[in-house]
């Protein structure tokens, strides 16, 4: 019998979440069944899509279940297994997040090939937020030759990984961040051809002056404003790739659309929302590439760490104040 700790959603949150909305408990694991293993967590993910299963409504994935574990990406180790396709050591990959170890069916994890990257960027660059990065911008957006980019929240771990693709497929890319560390990492490490600081300037008025050309591609992660801008700069034409609103995920009254949608019309923009799971065709090449990126020397990624299961609501929280900078990860061992 093993002790796990894990992370249970208390109660459904009205607008922001607090730390009362969690539990932390503990559980007794048994040895893993005939068909099982029995997995050791060391990372795992938060990310701002989980605050959409916390309500108790419709939509593409089932809402987080009260007074059980929550669920989300993590990597761990095989300990004991009941399971001839896994042996004690392996490294896996699951949705068995939010809780230190587990036992599951040997199907419901996935063995994990690094491709010499390191383990937790499974969580995010070469994991689920790179891979969302990669469809929205090649296959949603159909980025072509001689497109302006542009990325709101560029140095979260979506959009970190959209400016570094079109960056390094020679387009124009201009991200938007909040803060001066943050503008500097688009800049200096990112290497975009304008950093904008959203809460230094209003965003139309900044979006306007970075490109005059205007944008033919916008990689949507924020909404509110930045939805505004994006619309006023857009071209004829041009491709909306709607990955995210995380300014309104909090709010209990959905604010007011743009009130320039109708430019939509005019510049026949088209604006597609989707799912990274409808796109995991693309995975095969997408972990090639970045690998042979990695190896060269000409990607990289930020990560914001914090340390322990209890500390799991914390780093989600965080995620809404804008205090991680690239992917938020909670290491566990």
């Amino acid at each position: 019998m093993t002790t796990s700790r894990e992370i249970r959603l208390k109660s459904r949150p009205v607008g922001l979440p607090t730390a009362d909305n969690f539990e932390l408990v503990s559980v007794d694991l048994p040895a893993p069944g005939p068909g099982e293993v029995h997995v050791r967590n060391t990372w795992m993910t938060v990310d701002p899509y989980m605050r959409g299963r916390m309500n108790d409504a419709k939509s593409y994935t089932p809402p987080f279940a009260l007074g059980q574990a929550m669920q989300g990406g993590a990597t761990g180790e095989v300990i004991a297994s009941n399971d001839p396709a896994f042996k004690p050591g392996d490294l896996v990959q699951s949705f068995f997040g939010w809780r230190e170890a587990f036992n599951a069916p040997a199907a419901a994890v996935q063995k994990l090939d690094t491709f010499g990257l390191p383990v937790q960027a499974f969580l995010g660059a070469a994991g689920m937020p790179g891979m969302t990065a990669y469809a929205g911008l090649l296959r949603v957006a159909s980025l072509k030759e001689g497109d302006v980019v542009f990325v709101s929240a560029a140095s979260g771990a979506v959009g970190q990984v959209v400016c570094q693709i079109a960056k390094l497929r020679g387009h124009k890319v201009i991200g938007s961040a909040g803060g001066p560390e943050k503008t500097a990492f688009l800049r200096d490490e990112l290497k975009v051809d304008v950093a904008i600081d959203y809460k230094a300037e209003p965003i139309v008025a900044a979006l306007e002056r970075a490109a005059p050309e205007g944008i033919d591609v916008y990689f949507e992660n924020v909404g509110g404003d930045h939805l505004v801008a994006a619309l006023n700069s857009a071209n004829l034409k041009a491709r909306f790739a709607l990955c995210g609103m995380i300014s309104m995920y909090n709010e209990a009254t959905p604010p007011p659309g743009p009130a320039n949608i109708f430019l939509a019309v005019g510049k026949q923009i088209r604006m597609e929302g989707f799912i990274v799971s409808s796109h995991y065709d693309m995975q095969a090449d997408f972990h090639r590439e970045l690998a042979d990126w990695h190896a060269a020397g000409k990607f990289t990624w930020r990560e914001t760490v914090m340390e322990g299961i209890e500390k799991a609501p914390d780093a989600f929280l965080a995620l809404f104040s804008g205090e991680n900078f690239g992917k938020m990860l909670v290491k566990l061992a």
